[in-house]
């Protein structure tokens, strides 16, 4: 029986790290990483496991010298910790593997302080390499021949999970995006085949993300509706376990653009829940989206924003992904994007520069172009040098657009365009079960009304500027004009917590260049890279 641990490690404060929010949740962090219950649960039974999620708590390093194993995982935000935990584990003189999203697309980075590294999914390896590595026969290499067959992927056990300390949980259906956008290591990774989950297992890993006390959940697929045939049964088995537990689960997801083209998949993902999804849009730049081959969205049936309008107008609000630094991409474009994310009422957009991963077809192809910078911490906080800008322009015109996004009038006027003056309806299928079940809406609603209650004196209480406090106070006062339902309330207060991490995160960033007299620091390309 060999003790082992696995290691999440710590992320550098982020878009979607929601670090300034999180004191307002009362939670350590957003959501669990699915590997590290994932592998637990991929675990033979004669073997201990102890998991460890750096961003909820210490990694007690005496611990892990005395285990036989100490697993990391780990993704490029996180590679600089990694690195640093690899080098105590050495120093203690721990036997190391590290697989996850990183080192599949940079093999090398953790040379000679990796013992085995895993590249690509890892189903069939890690059991794999347990079988081998007591008797010594273990690889340094292991990777899959083939991508695994999901119908065979265990329920994870999220039990070893501190779940009480996340937002959040996670759960995922599928894997695989069937697009091929240029920068996206997703294709790379998972491949552009989607597979699924079968009903039973996708219900089973919600009864055990129920058990452990979490009520939203982020489905973690990087498309949803990949294969849109395929998910629609598995949507009306998770519409039915919802109705017959009273609806317990809140969802977001990520999905494509697409989804705008179907009504019936719209619906049915309504009927489940999912109130929020996630959608990488990336640019209104119509030449830039044929540059990075994301041709879905150039699709017939409208304009983007029309298509975004009508996932909002089905009842699901939309977040989005969006990217700066296209080789189609001059000055225009830092307007171009504030301006359409106004029309397009989106509140919540994680805008970055564009990166190029490692084995993603636009790493190759700036590579052959000369045209990347292939230090471990690049200048002006992307490894790309853009055609139509200088590094400094993108740099600088990102910073200002990620300022004007979060400032307070900015951001509260696309707030009222989509639930005030837009009537934003969520969970319009739960709404639609509770006219035959009033007592549970009562229930839920009383829960919902006293956890906005808190959210609003945390609010209060926790953000430091009073100009900000009263500017909070003042919006939510006109929102409940208008509105007055307890689960809207609690939303649109969420809505608040995320704008104070994104406002204190933008600020930040801009007083850290302006400090450095637009000479970045290592902190401050750091705080760059986190968006």
């Amino acid at each position: 029986m060999a003790d082992i641990v696995l290691i999440n490690p710590k992320f550098e404060i982020s878009y979607w790290g929601l670090e300034h929010a999180l004191p307002l949740m009362g939670k350590k962090a957003n959501l669990p990483v699915a590997a590290l219950p994932l592998l637990a649960a991929l675990t033979p039974e004669e073997h201990s496991i102890t998991l460890i999620d750096e961003n909820v708590e210490p990694i007690d390093f005496d611990r892990c010298a005395r285990a036989d194993l100490v697993g990391l995982t780990g993704m490029s935000v996180q590679r600089f910790r990694m690195t640093q935990i690899l080098e105590e584990l050495k120093r203690r003189g721990c036997f190391t593997a590290v697989g996850g999203p990183y080192v599949t697309v940079q093999e090398d980075y953790f040379e000679g302080l990796a013992d085995v590294i895993f590249v690509g999914e890892a189903e069939r390896t890690w059991p794999q390499f347990l079988q081998e590595w007591p008797q010594g026969r273990h690889q340094y290499r292991y990777e899959q021949a083939e991508k695994t067959d999901m119908s065979t992927v265990p329920t994870p056990r999220f039990d070893l999970m501190k779940s009480s300390r996340y937002a959040f949980g996670s759960v995922q259906f599928s894997r695989g995006c069937p697009f091929q956008c240029e920068f996206c290591d997703i294709i790379v990774t998972f491949g552009r085949r989607p597979r699924i989950k079968t009903a039973g297992q996708v219900i089973a890993e919600l009864e055990a993300i129920r058990r452990e006390g979490l009520r939203i959940v982020f489905v973690v697929d990087d498309n949803l509706i990949g294969n849109k045939r395929a998910i629609k049964p598995i949507l009306r088995a998770v519409v039915q376990w919802q109705q017959a537990h009273a609806y317990p689960l809140t969802f977001f997801t990520e999905a494509s653009l697409d989804l705008a083209d179907d009504p019936e998949l719209m619906d049915l993902m309504v009927e489940a829940n999912i109130l929020f999804v996630f959608i990488g849009i990336e640019t209104p730049n119509e030449a830039s989206l044929k540059e990075t081959k994301k041709l879905q969205n150039l699709r017939q049936g409208g304009s983007i924003v029309e298509k975004v309008h009508r996932i909002q107008n089905a009842g699901m609000g939309v977040w989005c992904g969006m990217i700066m630094g296209f080789d189609n991409d001059d000055e225009t474009i830092f307007e171009a994007q504030r301006q359409f994310l106004h029309e397009a009422r989106i509140t919540t957009a994680m805008t970055g520069m564009l990166h190029a991963i490692p084995k993603t077809p636009l790493y190759d192809r700036l590579l052959a172009e000369g045209r990347l910078d292939l230090d471990d911490r690049p200048a002006f906080g992307t490894n790309v040098i853009p055609l139509k800008l200088s590094r400094q322009e993108l740099r600088d015109g990102y910073i200002r657009v990620m300022n004007q996004l979060y400032e307070p009038d900015a951001y509260f006027e696309r707030m009222e365009d989509l639930f005030i003056r837009g009537n934003l309806q969520l969970g319009q299928g739960r709404a639609r079960w509770w006219r035959t079940h009033r007592l549970r809406q009562l229930a839920s609603e009383t829960m919902w009304l006293a956890q906005s209650i808190g959210l609003f004196l945390r609010l209060m209480t926790a953000v430091p500027d009073p100009g900000l406090r009263r500017e909070y106070r003042r919006r939510l006062w006109r929102f409940l004009k208008h509105r007055r339902n307890p689960g809207m309330t609690l939303v649109y207060l969420l809505h608040m917590a995320m704008h104070y991490h994104a406002f204190t995160l933008a600020r930040s960033l801009r007083s850290a260049i302006e400090r450095s007299g637009g000479e970045e620091s290592e902190r401050e390309a750091v705080l760059i890279n986190s968006f």
